[in-house]
This record gives structure tokens, sequence and C-alpha cells, in this order.
């Protein structure tokens, strides 16, 4: 999988390309846990994400508790695929997906 952040101010964009699963979901979570210092708006990219397990699931709940406490999260561009694990999973109830 491959990280693109862009920090522009208090507002981290993180693109997220290939598969977010067991294998990759520690490296985004040692992402974050790294970069979410004075950030009040996360927005994280997955225009080209192809895949997502519950190990990413839990990479992006675990970011999403991180940021209610100090601004806000939101997910974007997610394929049809991403869209239905997270509608099927819950997430869409709770994390605003655009």
């Amino acid at each position: 999988m491959k990280i693109e952040k862009n920090l522009n101010e208090k507002n981290l964009v993180v693109a997220l390309e290939g598969r977010l699963d067991t294998t990759t979901a520690p490296q985004l979570e040692e992402e974050l846990k790294n970069s979410l210092a004075g950030v009040t708006d996360l927005i994280i990219d997955l225009s080209k994400l192809e895949y997502i397990s519950s190990a990413g699931l839990r990479v992006l709940l675990s970011a999403f508790k991180t940021m209610r406490n100090k601004g806000k999260m939101k997910v974007t561009n997610a394929n049809e695929l991403v869209k239905e694990v997270f509608e099927v999973t819950g997430f869409s109830d709770f994390l605003p997906i655009e």
C-alpha cells in the first residue's frame, strides 16, 4: 500500500493506494499516530484504495476516535466495494463518508 500525506496548517489529507488489510494496516496506523499532532481536520482519500479488511477498519475507527476529541475526520472518494464494506459493518452510520 502507498500512503501520501499532505499537511496544510491543521488540515491533513491522507491518500491511500492499494489494499488496506492485515499486512498494511500497521503501516497506516503508525503513519497516523505520527501525523495527527496539531491536526484538527483529517481527510482520508480512498480514491485509489482497492480493498479494505477488518484490520483497516480498525485503524480508521481508532483515527476517528482520536479526531473526535480534537476535530473532525471524514472519508472521501471510496469506490463501491469499499462503500459497501462501510455500510455492511455500520461504519457509514457514524463515519462521514463523501
